[in-house]
Order: C-alpha cells, then sequence, then structure tokens
C-alpha cells in the first residue's frame, strides 16, 4: 500500500478510512501511515469497529485500531458513547457524527397488515459476531411463552443459502422444527429493496450479535420505523436509544419482555397509518441530518488539511 499511495499521491488530498482494516496486518498500516506522513497526505478515521463483527479473536483488531488512532490527523465517532471510549485510546478529541440515512430519497416501504405481530431476525451468512444458534434457541422459548400468554404472534428466523458454518444452520433448522409460531427462512441474500420491505414487514426487528461496536441494520431499521430487540452489545443502544430494546442471549423471559415493549408504539405496526406517518416524519429528520453529517465531514476534513499544511 505504501507504494501505491506514493505513485497516486498527485490524485488525492487525503485518505478516510472506514472498513477492511483487518485485511491489512498492523504492521502493514504503520507502514502505510508513515508513507502518509511522508508524503503530506492528512488522514481520517472514522471507527466504526472498536470491535470487528467479522473477526473472533480482536487482538490484531484492537492493535490495528491503536495504530490508526495514533497516526490519524482527525477521528471520527458515530455516537456519544463510541466517542468516549476512543478518546480514551486516542487521547485527544474525537469528531462525533451521527450515521445518515441507508436509504437517502430510496422508496421506503411500510409494510404489510396482518393480524399478528410478527417478529423477526436475519442471520445472514452466520459470521462470526452472529450467534445463530443462542438467539434462536431464545426466540423460539420467547416466542412459546408469549403465545401461552395469549398473544397473537410469530417469528421468522432468515439466513442466507450460503453460510459461514453448516453445523449451525442445521441446529437452527432443528431449533425452529416443530416450533409452534417461529419458521426458517434460506435462501438468496437479499438486495437493498427485497431487504428493506423483508424489514417493514416487521412489528421488531432482533440483533443477534455477540460483540461489535454499532449496527448498520439498527440504522436501516430506524429508517423503516422498525423497532429493534438486541443484545446490549457495543454503542448500538446509543444510535436510537428510543427504538433500542435489550435482552440477554438464553434468557427468554428477557427477550419476551423486550419484544412486548418494542411491539407496543402504534408506529411499530406495519402497514398501518401510524407506521407510514412516522415513516415519512423520519425520512424528513434523515433528510436534514444528512446536510449535517456531510457539513461535519467537511469540517474535519478542512482541519486535518490545516494541520497538514502547517506541519
Amino acid at each position: 500500500m505504501p507504494d501505491w499511495l506514493a505513485a497516486h499521491a498527485g490524485d488525492f488530498d487525503l485518505v478516510h478510512v472506514h472498513f477492511g482494516i483487518e485485511s491489512y496486518s498492523p504492521d502493514e498500516l504503520r507502514a502505510t501511515v508513515a508513507a502518509l506522513h511522508r508524503l503530506g497526505r492528512p488522514l481520517v478515521y472514522t471507527v466504526h469497529d472498536l470491535e470487528n463483527p467479522q473477526l473472533r479473536a480482536q487482538d490484531d483488531h484492537r492493535s490495528s485500531v491503536a495504530v490508526l488512532a495514533a497516526g490519524a490527523d482527525e477521528m471520527i465517532a458515530l455516537t456519544d458513547t463510541a466517542g468516549a471510549e476512543v478518546e480514551g485510546i486516542a487521547h485527544r478529541p474525537v469528531a462525533v457524527i451521527a450515521h445518515p440515512t441507508l436509504l437517502g430519497d430510496a422508496a421506503r416501504p411500510t409494510g404489510v397488515a396482518r393480524d399478528t405481530v410478527r417478529v423477526g431476525v436475519h442471520l445472514r451468512d452466520l459470521r462470526p459476531n452472529i450467534d445463530g444458534v443462542g438467539t434462536t434457541a431464545t426466540l423460539v422459548r420467547a416466542i412459546a411463552d408469549l403465545r401461552a400468554q395469549g398473544a397473537r404472534i410469530e417469528a421468522v428466523v432468515r439466513m442466507n443459502e450460503r453460510v459461514r458454518d453448516a453445523e449451525s444452520a442445521a441446529s437452527i433448522d432443528v431449533l425452529a422444527e416443530g416450533a409452534d409460531g417461529v419458521t426458517v427462512e434460506r435462501g438468496p441474500r437479499l438486495d437493498d429493496e427485497a431487504l428493506a420491505s423483508w424489514l417493514a414487514d416487521l412489528d421488531a426487528c432482533v440483533l443477534p450479535y455477540t460483540h461489535g461496536t454499532q449496527s448498520g441494520w439498527a440504522e436501516l431499521c430506524y429508517d423503516l420505523a422498525v423497532p429493534i430487540v438486541s443484545t446490549r452489545v457495543g454503542h448500538i443502544a446509543a444510535q436510537h436509544p428510543g427504538d433500542f430494546h435489550s435482552f440477554d442471549l438464553g434468557d427468554p423471559v428477557s427477550l419476551a419482555r423486550a419484544i412486548r415493549d418494542a411491539t407496543e408504539p402504534a408506529w411499530s405496526t406495519p402497514g398501518s397509518p401510524a407506521r407510514a406517518g412516522e415513516v415519512e416524519r423520519r425520512r424528513a429528520e434523515r433528510r436534514a441530518e444528512l446536510d449535517a453529517v456531510r457539513a461535519a465531514h467537511l469540517a474535519v476534513y478542512r482541519r486535518a488539511l490545516a494541520q497538514e499544511a502547517a506541519a
């Protein structure tokens, strides 16, 4: 990477790192930072992942974060709580800039009305930070308890056709087999439009994480006015606190309680006028926020360039 940067130094003013640092060793990143300093090109680093969801062991990742934190001219975090943690690593101020909408001006589905509450969890390809078996086992028990109490509720567990852990996928099928009110879907990876439609049909979305920092799914669910039910991992709770309802893996009572709380607001119901109104309200809110996010990034870039020019 240092050679590429040197060869293309005339093509860019600064480098902004978001994701993908797990593809490089800490030493490679250290050499990259040094190359940028030699070239007089500033580095901006948005710390999306204090814990990397693609990895189980985190030692190398934490070392890489420390390398970039030490070498960056400007740092960005997405929430106040994440910003405080990043400041503890970097020992200097961090700009907190909210994650913008993931939908932009795209159409925002509001779901199909049903006579039952529909809760969903998408396990995707069972990447390392997703506990598909534990989440499904907890969900099966919670749904059974809620139905026994008279709730009209169902749950859908979705996985991609191709998964990283075939044994876990088989166990998930067994857990749901014969479970009253719980079904498993397997299919191709959903494109953006199909995923938005799938989420919009839910009264609440369960996030199945064992570790991580922030969640793009929490942002997408917020855009679609779908409350989230999540393990208390990283800083997800700080993204949209009013839509966050926590549970503990292995504790169906906590999951049942969180589902009840999440599905209580009128706007949680798919296909309802309240959902449509809330989606439209959030569209306007996020449009204004996007302007603020752009302005905040521009300010960060200008500070980074001024620092480099003064060095």
